[in-house]
């Protein structure tokens, strides 16, 4: 987390640490081997999920909070396969994944993610910036991104283990 340039004071470090060493295990392991993408919300679940649609039905629908504690170490290889399917997991400020698979519906007008980057940094960014909260990409490439309230806050090499604040 130390290499985050900045931060909301909402955001619990726990449930940001888990967050992040989870993104970095996708981009570094993907699932069976092969790179994943993925997109994690993080605080104001029920503004995101007004602001979203399922892609799918929902796999971790009706599941206790217990279970799906973004720390819980039982949902790690669960995340990390529904991270092979389109769509973002949206993350409570307490830490529970509410939701996986969902199309993030916000306006992207005045949000420039970087040359190079796709849709899902476009999404990331853009919700980060309507709610007022904390977005996090991981790239296929192994780069992980994170915005804080529509700004890149971090971007993380997990091949390398070498990190940039923004």
């Amino acid at each position: 987390m130390e290499q985050l340039r900045f931060k909301p004071a909402w955001c619990r470090p726990d449930v940001l640490e888990g967050v992040l060493d989870l993104a970095i295990e996708i981009a570094r392991e993907g699932s069976e081997g092969r790179r994943v993408g993925a997109l994690f919300t993080l605080g104001r679940s029920d503004e995101v999920l007004a602001n979203s649609r399922p892609l799918i039905l929902d796999p971790l629908a009706g599941h206790s909070p217990g279970r799906t504690q973004i720390t819980n170490p039982d949902l790690r290889g669960t995340v990390k396969e529904l991270a092979t399917l389109d769509g973002a997991f949206v993350v409570t400020a307490e830490g529970t994944v509410v939701a996986s698979c969902r199309y993030l519906d916000v306006p992207s007008s005045g949000v420039e993610p970087g040359l190079g980057l796709g849709s899902r940094h476009l999404a990331a960014a853009a919700i980060s910036g309507h709610l007022q909260i904390v977005a996090v990409v991981v790239s296929q490439s192994g780069v992980v991104r994170v915005y804080c309230e529509g700004k890149e806050a971090a971007v993380i090499d997990a091949t390398s283990g070498s990190s940039s604040p923004h």
